[in-house]
């Protein structure tokens, strides 16, 4: 199955398709940590993720006349009984924690990420409800919380009891 990766413990991975045509097709992991890096040619890779591993996948395009698409996907990975969303270019697809498209939006998000690892916070391990917070106030317009350092320690601890 292409896009699939089976390992010995029967997880899994979830697989993004990179590709990169200098000022034409852009898709790049702003955050993240896969498991498997695999370069397909000079123009295309193949990243994964195990289950429940957070990542962002901006893409953007343009043609002649400038940029056509300008997106951002915030997705933790699914395991293999999970429903899941399907994503572009995300194999088998994900839970979707945040979706944005057009510039603005997308800028805002990468300032949001910014401000995570500002804080000396890996933003793969940021509460999920954060994204998802973040998603709903830039759909409606209005401004998003900032993550902060008691935020996170509060999601720690609640991971940790659950």
């Amino acid at each position: 199955m292409t896009g699939f990766h089976f390992r010995s413990d029967d997880a899994v991975l979830t697989t993004v398709e990179l590709t990169w045509i200098e000022k034409r097709i852009e898709h790049w992991i702003r955050f993240g940590h896969p498991v498997e890096d695999r370069i397909l040619d000079r123009r295309r890779r193949l990243m994964s993720f195990t289950p429940g591993s957070v990542f962002a996948f901006i893409r953007w395009a343009a043609n002649d006349f400038g940029t056509v698409v300008s997106c951002i996907d915030i997705v933790r990975a699914v395991g293999a009984q999970e429903a899941c969303q399907t994503v572009p270019f995300v194999r088998p697809g994900g839970e979707s924690l945040l979706r944005q498209s057009g510039w603005p939006k997308v800028r805002r998000v990468l300032e949001a990420i910014d401000g995570v690892e500002a804080l000396g916070i890996d933003p793969a391990a940021t509460c999920p409800d954060h994204w998802r917070h973040l998603h709903h106030r830039l759909t409606a317009a209005q401004e998003p919380r900032p993550y902060t350092c008691e935020r996170h320690q509060a999601w720690l601890r609640r991971r940790a009891m659950s």
